[in-house]
């Protein structure tokens, strides 16, 4: 068990949001991704819950192989990125669960048309936004109009409406002629 958690290796990256902070780890975490906003929601993830007891901590998000935290206005990442990075570590490492119940993958579902949409935004989108430590989900398609969820880091970036219109949205309008526009829910 020792030789075990002495392989776990931290490190961090920031994000195109000032106010998060990737933390990755050399070990899968989250099968898909988890989302919690507030403290609230955090319930039924032992690991999410710790981190929120960190007065700093205002976000959690977990993806792969990381954990995206979102810290308090006027927190200074350089005081707080080495106890955060030491907490991922030690909770990694004692195997502290991301959630108390382990869900299933979605399967897209919808029309021929939601469902290449869901499929473009899982195999072209999802990979770019996770690396910047966000997730992306498709939520609906009508008349046109593909409405999406940003989360993680990419809930509340600035730069997050010009990687959605400049970005998702010309993408979908070239791969799926009946795509007008992409709207996020998040914004």
């Amino acid at each position: 068990m020792s030789t075990a958690t002495s392989n776990i290796n931290v490190y961090t990256e920031t994000t195109p949001n000032p106010a998060t902070m990737k933390f990755l780890v050399n070990k899968l975490l989250a099968n898909g991704s988890l989302d919690f906003a507030n403290r609230e929601s955090a319930e039924k993830s032992p690991f999410a819950k710790e981190l929120f007891k960190f007065s700093f901590v205002n976000g959690v998000f977990f993806a792969s192989n990381f954990v995206t935290i979102t810290k308090t206005e006027g927190t200074d990442w350089a005081d707080v990125e080495p106890i955060l990075k030491e907490f991922v570590k030690g909770a990694v490492e004692s195997e502290l669960k991301v959630q108390d119940v382990e869900t299933g993958t979605e399967a897209f579902e919808g029309t021929e048309t939601e469902i290449k949409i869901q499929q473009i935004l899982h195999d072209y989108v999802r990979p770019a936004v996770e690396q910047d430590g966000g997730a992306i989900s498709y939520r609906s398609f009508n008349e046109g109009v593909v409405t999406v969820e940003l989360r993680g880091s990419c809930s509340g970036c600035p730069s997050s409406t010009y990687t959605l219109k400049a970005g998702i949205e010309n993408l979908l309008k070239r791969m799926v002629p009946e795509v007008t526009e992409v709207v996020s829910e998040a914004m």
